[in-house]
């Protein structure tokens, strides 16, 4: 079981190790304040210091959660992806749609600060 974020990435195939490090660089661009940490055996990006976003590499895909419904333009994009509610897959045998991920962050990081002002 990885303790660490880089354990996680080093146990994953060469290619999805790639991924994982690319998702991993564009959430932390697209969140402020942003750390990391294992959670729920899973990389989660936080945003100080609490979970904004779990990212795990399954043997098909890359999985993100919880992906929040978007605002219709977003949600069009997201949609494909969109494996129950609140996730999203990214299958490997796809190119993975990393402009989208930054959006995604953005996403969660505008809703979290709207949380916050209420």
């Amino acid at each position: 079981m990885a303790t660490s974020v880089d354990e996680y990435i080093d146990g994953c195939p060469s290619d999805v190790q790639e991924i994982l490090r690319r998702i991993r660089q564009v959430l932390h661009d697209a969140v402020p304040r942003s750390g990391e940490t294992i959670s729920y055996q899973m990389p989660t990006i936080t945003m100080d210091g609490q979970a904004l976003v779990y990212v795990a590499a399954w043997k098909k895909h890359i999985g993100m959660y919880p992906i929040p419904v978007a605002d219709d333009d977003l949600e069009r994009e997201i949609a494909p992806h969109r494996a129950a509610k609140d996730a999203v897959r990214f299958p490997y045998a796809r190119e993975i749609p990393y402009d989208l991920i930054g959006r995604i962050g953005a996403l969660l990081v505008e809703q979290r600060q709207a949380e916050q002002r209420s």
